[in-house]
């Protein structure tokens, strides 16, 4: 009787809904005049000759793209839930591929310097990015412990660190390291110059993480481990550790995105890597959007990767604790 009562009421609900979603639907294109747009002209030529300025016109082109937009809403809501999330996925990234077409954008010259771009400036962009990683994973580790201790010094040092990094704008640490660390009589090339910015300023953030995912595990485990005579360390690997990986995986693997694409940032001070590729590529025959457009692609495919591989590690640690 419930469900079918849900049923019901989805059944008389939705033409409402649907109503309204294409009367937004049709006044948003409307308001926003779509005819001027190439979609808009497209569709003029297909369905006859009309002004683009005209109101009518304007309001047929609406008027029709209101409709495939409700169709497809109601069309969609009838697959599976998996198939609803793959069919939207794949519309808007068709969608959002298609907007690239107004460049007028020259693909022979992108398909040119690609190889070089993947070649030199991915593997740059990856290096570099793991590198950070990898320095910042420890400064995080030893940042949280040092806030949970009972050391005065090492919780004030720990305070200063995250305070300042996360205070700063990752540029200016960026400049500060390259142009900073001469002026003492250090001189670093720009890569360690890079890495060191990434690693200290994602460490602080990642420290604050790190803390809050092992104060998240309740007092009584430590009291237990102390009562069974364990140290600090072996408390640590053993019992809160393994409890707070699975709080702290998904912010965690948030940050490890976000570096990735801050990497670009590197590109002020000469690094080769993607986003300094394609602006000098461009700059020097003029197309520009064709780089900045291939960079944007590359650091989206990059980033699905690491998406990827969080969903695999947040999924090992649910069946983990279903166990």
């Amino acid at each position: 009787m419930h469900i079918d009562t849900v049923v019901g009421d989805r059944l008389v609900h939705k033409p409402k809904f649907l109503a309204a979603l294409f009367a937004a639907a049709f006044a948003l294109f409307f308001a926003i005049n779509v005819s001027d747009t190439s979609l808009g002209i497209s569709l003029a030529s297909l369905i006859g000759n009309m002004v683009a300025g005209d109101a009518y016109g304007r309001g047929i082109i609406a008027l029709i793209l209101a409709a495939i937009f409700v169709a497809d809403i109601a069309i969609i809501g009838f697959l599976p839930l998996r198939a609803q999330l793959i069919v939207v996925w794949l519309q808007l990234a068709v969608l959002f591929l298609a907007f690239f077409l107004v460049f007028h954008l020259s693909f022979p010259f992108i398909l040119s310097k690609l190889r070089f771009m993947i070649v030199q400036g991915v593997v740059t962009t990856l290096y570099v990015s793991a590198i950070a990683i990898s320095i910042s994973f420890m400064l995080a580790i030893a940042g949280a412990i040092a806030k949970l201790s009972n050391n005065g010094f090492a919780i004030a040092i720990a305070n200063f660190y995250t305070s300042l990094f996360r205070g700063l704008p990752l540029l200016m640490q960026v400049y500060l390291i390259y142009l900073g660390l001469p002026q003492l009589g250090y001189v670093v090339d720009a890569i360690p110059a890079g890495v060191a910015a990434l690693s200290l300023c994602y460490g602080a953030y990642m420290t604050e993480i790190f803390r809050a995912g092992i104060e998240s595990i309740p007092k009584g485990q430590w009291e237990a481990s102390r009562a069974l005579g364990f140290k600090f360390g072996l408390t640590m690997r053993r019992i809160i550790l393994p409890q707070a990986i699975p709080v702290i995986v998904p912010p965690t693997g948030n940050q490890f995105i976000a570096m990735l694409k801050d990497s670009s940032l590197v590109s002020v001070i000469g690094v080769w890597e993607v986003m300094f590729l394609a602006r000098t590529m461009g700059t020097k025959t003029f197309q520009h959007m064709e780089m900045l457009i291939t960079a944007a692609m590359i650091y989206w495919i990059l980033s699905m990767g690491l998406e990827a591989v969080q969903s695999r590690i947040e999924a090992y640690y649910r069946r983990r604790g279903a166990r």
